[in-house]
């Protein structure tokens, strides 16, 4: 049974079963989350919530993507007009902390690419599954931005440093090495998806079910790059971490120093900052923290230059301000963490 919440036919929804099924239906746009899908899917967990009826929600991507992000033109656009406006992303960090808290089953079918604002809508459910297509990322500090949607409490609590090396590099990793980090909870085969989704709407047991479909998937990073990850974004500074990359002469560490140096100097200085807070923050409290990160890149320039460069006019030179990281005081980080004159993030 279709069910209607609104998002303008770029989400859909239905009542099968026990389930109630969201459908990304951007697929010409890699199913990127715009404001009216945020909306409509708020306003389905929240019924959903209370109904007996739906004993659990499943999520997943319509194409060759679950989501490739959030759908920022529109937000950069309003942004060269002088238009910029929190509210989108007010909205979006609520839908995230409203799936992180939703009381019942929510199952993330993630086949194909999963970033940003995709990530937000999947990886803070109780379960997460992952097939060979699906490629999982979090790139925002190469586009000026930072890892948000929940970034700061999801990647810190990932073993092995592991979330500070996604946050800091960008690289995008596969389902062996999400598995094994906690990332996703499971792992199956693309061509038993509609099967899953069937099994999954009559169920008694999820847990069951998706463990009958279940894969074995093996880690793509090898045992001597997880260690090399984790002693050198140990560190308690970023500088200590550039340093500590520098001064290996593994390939691997030459080239993952090379693609930090290409992001923003501000964004890396936020970002290794909210990962090192939200380790000990919870959930509501790290997107209260992300919403004061958010209104201040609004109103800075990375942001906006990083679209340009990667999204608008692809291919170009991002022109950082400031250009490195020797440039940018503890003043200047600081800023983007103080709380909001204006008020801060109602949940």
């Amino acid at each position: 049974m279709k069910v209607d919440f609104g998002g303008a036919g770029d989400i859909l929804f239905e009542q099968v079963g026990r389930a109630g099924i969201v459908t990304l239906s951007r697929p010409a746009s890699l199913n990127a989350i715009n404001h009216s899908m945020v909306s409509a899917l708020a306003r389905a967990l929240s019924a959903w919530e209370s109904d007996n009826a739906v004993e659990r929600v499943i999520i997943r991507g319509e194409g060759r993507a679950f989501s490739a992000g959030g759908d920022i033109l529109d937000v950069y656009r309003a942004g060269l007009e002088g238009r910029a406006s929190p509210d989108f992303f007010a909205d979006e960090y609520r839908l995230n902390a409203a799936i992180a808290r939703f009381p019942k089953p929510y199952i993330a079918l993630i086949d194909g690419i999963v970033m940003g604002g995709g990530v937000g809508v999947s990886f803070h459910g109780s379960h997460r599954v992952m097939t060979e297509n699906a490629v999982f990322a979090m790139p925002e500090v190469g586009i000026g931005f930072f890892p948000d949607v929940g970034g700061s409490h999801l990647l810190s609590r990932l073993p092995g440093e592991l979330g500070m090396y996604l946050a800091l590099t960008g690289n995008r990793i596969r389902r062996g090495d999400a598995c094994a980090a906690g990332l996703a909870t499971h792992s199956v085969d693309a061509g038993s998806l509609a099967a899953l989704t069937k099994a999954l709407c009559d169920a008694d047991n999820v847990d069951g079910t998706l463990s009958s479909f279940g894969v074995a998937a093996e880690p793509e990073l090898n045992e001597g790059i997880r260690h090399a990850i984790a002693r050198h974004f140990s560190f308690e500074s970023l500088a200590e971490i550039l340093e500590s990359l520098s001064q290996d002469q593994d390939d691997w560490a030459r080239q993952t120093l090379a693609t930090i140096e290409k992001r923003s100097p501000t964004s890396l200085c936020v970002a290794f900052r909210q990962l090192r807070a939200g380790a000990m923050l919870e959930m509501d409290e790290c997107m209260t923290m992300e919403f004061r990160i958010l209104n201040r890149m609004l109103a800075g320039h990375d942001f906006y230059e990083g679209i340009r460069a990667v999204l608008v006019e692809k291919g170009s030179t991002p022109r950082w301000q400031p250009e490195t990281l020797d440039e940018i005081s503890e003043d200047h980080i600081n800023a983007y963490f103080a709380p909001l004159t204006g008020g801060e993030l109602s949940l």
